[in-house]
């Protein structure tokens, strides 16, 4: 029993002890499991407690912006009310004293030009201008002689110009009332529209009106869009108070069913920007962060495209195409062949479509000089020597000047800017601003950019002849013309009374002169127009349309035009957004600024001609040697039987191929010193060399001795 029961327990007992060391790993495994699990809902907790914080945060943030735009939108809404309070008091008023006896009596009305277009998007409409002043602190003081004879001349020339005006209101007074009802209108769209309910969208932007740029926030909602300026910015406390009645739209809103077409723009040089045009016959322009801003605010806006005025579908695809694509889609081409148009209309669709616009004074439309004579008595619209040639760009218009312009292209030295003919651009706001210097809101914008000064009487835009001089003669200035040369007379009167002072030689320059062979400004407008309409320019035209927005902008055959201008003045040489520095950044925009901007190149192939009966002739522009198109060099003598150009910027090498009839074919590539200038012998000819140096081609020598003997 002793020997059983001492086995027994000795049995027990590791038993026992191996059920304790079992118990102990278990507890332990227990415990670490707990452990494990409540770290991990420890750290969930963590987790959840930190996504709870960064939620709130952001939810606050949220509200306070929601709080904020809300805000915003409120005062906005006060500022739009009292505007249209504004804008009725000033109707009632003028209602209350709009009869005839105060209008004969009013001694110095002020008037300004109408963003009001026609149809063929002519403004050419003066109304009443409250705010008008005759800006008599801009007056440049060395201008004036100084004299009491002066004075008193002035004050007895004053005198006559009441009187005439007084007559002229007598005489076109039953006119001006009708004028002015319609321009009185107020737009009841403002005050019984329903503009309640939520906002789809919103966003920063810019309001782009004439050289003032406005930053505010665009709101979209299911029926409506708004606009209101942002009065709190930095940059809105810097403009100029005198400038605030002529920006309009600073807190605007457009029901959806007044909007009547949509165009994609650029703003300094970058696709951001959209014009709107809507029922009244005004448009607004917003410039936007990037092109998918763009984007978005089209989805939101209704169906309407680019209008229906050009033969295109009316959809949102429209309204973002670009402008060779508009270009391409349209019938208004075809319309102008046919004679359906005016040349007058077609020059503003193409200037449309290509990005021009009346909101961008950057960007104001471009027209041509049409006239070439300003000096005789009277003038011969059937002589073409009355002409300007339009194959060739102002600049090149004069031989002397234009040698010069190749030599600065030639010798051009600098390894980080392309070389240029022009330094300076054929539109530019302040070249805009200065033909229109005598009408708000332009004076204003004018001075604003001016320092508060008008510039000395010589060199203020005062005479129609001596600009063209200026065209023809100085290195600086080879501006082309804007529409209202073709539709606005009044833009040659000093209606508004300002001192722009005297020439060196006493001349005042109040008015503009005009040329001998036009009495009065409408006389002038009336036989430009005609000029432009005639059956020369129609047959010519399509040689400026290449030029300005056709194949000879850009590339090879810019060069050889003789037309090319400072790189930062075409689209696509740039990207903003990829410069991280703004001092850089400012400076590159401000270079945009006062350089000019060119149009959308539209077409890379010559703009097909007017149909016309009319019989052209090289020697109408009394063509030298110089202008012959080209001259090529072929691997044999046979026949040509196909020549096909390929003059297209984005290929590296632009040539000239020609197939003959015994299948040889040559290729002739581009001189790059096509139209430079040689040394001739003693003699005064030229060496071969020199020869073959100044042809526009030059051929192949490998390719050129390739005979394909197999061709379908």
């Amino acid at each position: 029993f002793q020997k059983h029961a001492g086995l027994a327990f000795i049995e027990l007992v590791n038993e026992g002890r191996l059920l304790a060391h079992a118990s102990k790993d278990h507890v332990v495994k227990v415990a670490n499991e707990a452990e494990f699990i409540l770290n991990r809902m420890r750290a969930d907790d963590i987790r959840k407690a930190s996504e709870f914080e960064q939620l709130s945060a952001q939810t606050t943030v949220e509200r306070k912006g929601e709080e904020q735009l809300c805000e915003h939108f409120i005062t906005a809404a006060r500022q739009r009310h009292q505007a249209i309070a504004s804008r009725l008091q000033e109707k009632y008023l003028a209602m209350m004293i709009n009869d005839k006896t105060a209008y004969l009596n009013s001694s110095r009305p002020f008037w300004k030009l109408d963003p009001w277009e026609d149809d063929l998007r002519r403004r050419r409409r003066l109304i009443r201008n409250a705010h008008g002043t005759i800006h008599s602190e801009a007056t440049q003081k060395s201008s004036f002689n100084g004299t009491n004879d002066d004075l008193i001349t002035g004050v007895i020339q004053e005198e006559n110009l009441l009187k005439q005006l007084k007559q002229q209101k007598v005489q076109n007074f039953n006119q001006t009332t009708i004028d002015e009802e319609d321009m009185l209108q107020i737009d009841e769209k403002d005050l019984d529209h329903d503009f309640s309910g939520p906002i789809r969208f919103s966003t920063d932007c810019s309001l782009i009106c004439g050289t003032a740029v406005v930053r505010g926030t665009l709101a979209i909602t299911h029926n409506a869009m708004l606009f209101d300026a942002d009065e709190y910015d930095d940059s809105f406390s810097k403009f100029d108070a005198k400038m605030f009645p002529y920006i309009d739209n600073l807190h605007g809103k457009w029901h959806f069913t007044e909007i009547r077409a949509i165009f994609s723009r650029r703003y300094l040089l970058q696709e951001k920007a959209l014009e709107i045009f809507v029922s009244n016959r005004t448009s607004v322009m917003f410039a936007f962060n990037d092109r998918s801003v763009v984007k978005k605010v089209v989805n939101f806006l209704p169906r309407v495209g680019v209008g229906g005025r050009y033969g295109l579908p009316q959809q949102r695809r429209t309204a973002l195409a670009s402008p060779k694509q508009l270009f391409r889609s349209a019938n208004m081409t075809q319309r102008w062949q046919r004679r359906e148009i005016s040349n007058f209309e077609y020059l503003m669709y193409l200037n449309t479509i290509s990005g021009r616009t009346y909101q961008d004074l950057n960007q104001y439309p471009i027209f041509p000089w049409i006239i070439s004579d300003y000096e005789s008595e009277k003038l011969d619209l059937n002589s073409p020597t009355t002409y300007r040639d339009l194959s060739k760009p102002v600049g090149a218009l004069n031989p002397t000047r234009k040698a010069f312009f190749i030599e600065r292209y030639n010798n051009w030295e600098s390894d980080t800017m392309p070389p240029f003919h022009y330094g300076t651009h054929y539109s530019t706001a302040a070249f805009t601003l200065s033909w229109l210097i005598r009408l708000e809101p332009f004076t204003t914008f004018y001075l604003n950019l001016q320092e508060g000064k008008f510039d000395h009487a010589n060199r203020v835009f005062h005479s129609i002849p001596v600009s063209w001089q200026n065209c023809q003669r100085d290195s600086s200035d080879v501006k082309e013309l804007i529409p209202e040369f073709f539709s606005l007379p009044e833009m040659f009167t000093n209606c508004n009374h300002y001192k722009l002072g005297r020439t060196e030689d006493g001349m005042k320059v109040d008015d503009v002169i005009l040329p001998k062979w036009a009495q009065t400004p409408e006389d002038f407008i009336r036989i430009n127009r005609a000029a432009l309409e005639s059956e020369f320019v129609s047959c010519h035209l399509h040689h400026w349309i290449d030029l300005i927005f056709g194949y000879k902008q850009r590339g090879p055959e810019a060069i050889r035009a003789v037309n090319v201008f400072y790189y930062l003045t075409y689209e696509g040489t740039v990207n903003l957004d990829s410069i991280t520095n703004p001092t850089d950044r400012t400076a590159i925009e401000t270079q945009i600024r006062n350089f000019g901007q060119a149009p959308s190149q539209l077409l890379t192939e010559p703009h097909p001609p007017r149909n016309s009966a009319m019989n052209l002739t090289p020697m109408m522009y009394n063509v030298t040697p110089e202008d012959v198109s080209m001259i090529m060099k072929f691997s044999s003598n046979a026949p040509i039987i196909h020549v096909s150009a390929n003059t297209n910027p984005v290929h590296s090498i632009q040539a000239v191929v020609t197939i003959s009839n015994k299948h040889d074919f040559s290729i002739n590539k581009y001189h790059p010193n096509a139209g430079g200038s040689t040394q001739p012998y003693s003699d005064g000819s030229q060496s071969p060399t020199q020869q073959q140096a100044q042809l526009p081609l030059s051929m192949d020598s490998i390719l050129g001795t390739v005979k394909r003997t197999a061709f379908d």
